[in-house]
């Protein structure tokens, strides 16, 4: 892959919003012909992107590092990551061979800020097995694999679920996988698009079957997502103020996904 063109070293700037390309394919239409919820996710989008600006995601230098910190950052947070990827660093183990050759117990112990660090521990160095099993510990190898198929292995690998698989794909791999979290679910559930209690692949599948399958697109929406989720839409939300507020006068109709 071209480093220029990967996704650590770009922002993707605002869609126009004169026309899109349908998900499905098809030639560029003007917007008024893309179907409504298109539209309707184009445009909260656009309102997010204009309010907040790019947010230049992942937060890291090197996929292996985005893909180290993605297993680091389940229940803990980033900050807690960043000393625990610094940790790493400093002990020149942030490297395929050196994760692979360092102990499972010295590794805890280097990561040991991000919380439940020997179960982080076990699954970097199940996951690190696995790239060398069948990769012989290349990214661009694991990589060049079709991106459903390696989404289907990478599942396979425990302590690897849909979140962080889809994380990897989108923010390492370029791979137009929409990712579902908890601020997804919060924001877009609020706002009567979503139920909250819908499995992970149906509120994707809602994302995916509306978005043109753009990766640029995907990373920086997932993005705008947690910066309005963590300014604006908190648990206790501040709606006044919020670039999303004007979507309560439409939030009459039914949820957009069933259970």
């Amino acid at each position: 892959m071209d480093r220029r063109k990967h996704p650590l070293n770009k922002m993707h700037p605002p869609l126009p919003l004169a026309g899109v390309t349908h998900p499905q394919g098809g030639r560029k239409q003007p917007l008024h012909r893309v179907p409504s919820d298109t539209r309707d996710l184009l445009e909260i989008y656009h309102r997010l992107y204009t309010a907040f600006g790019p947010q230049r995601w992942w937060p890291a230098k090197s996929r292996f590092e985005m893909i180290v910190g993605a297993i680091l950052t389940q229940n803990t947070a980033w900050k807690n990551v960043e000393k625990a990827i610094r940790s790493l660093k400093e002990n020149a183990v942030l490297h395929p061979r050196a994760m692979k050759e360092i102990s499972q117990s010295e590794l805890g112990l280097l990561i040991r800020s991000s919380g439940f660090f020997n179960l982080k521990a076990a699954r970097l160095k199940v996951w690190i097995a696995f790239l060398f099993d069948e990769y012989n510990g290349s990214l661009s190898r694991m990589f060049s694999e079709e991106g459903n198929r390696l989404r289907e292995k990478l599942l396979a690998v425990k302590g690897l679920g849909p979140e962080t698989v889809d994380s990897i794909l989108l923010y390492a791999g370029n791979e137009p996988f929409f990712v579902v979290d908890a601020y997804t679910r919060r924001v877009f559930s609020r706002h009567n698009r979503i139920d909250p209690n819908d499995a992970y692949q149906a509120v994707q599948t809602f994302f995916m079957d509306r978005l043109p399958a753009d990766p640029l697109l995907y990373n920086e929406y997932h993005a705008l997502i947690v910066r309005l989720s963590k300014l604006f839409c908190k648990k206790e939300p501040t709606c006044e103020a919020c670039p999303l507020h004007y979507l309560f006068e439409q939030d009459s109709r039914p949820p957009a996904v069933k259970r």
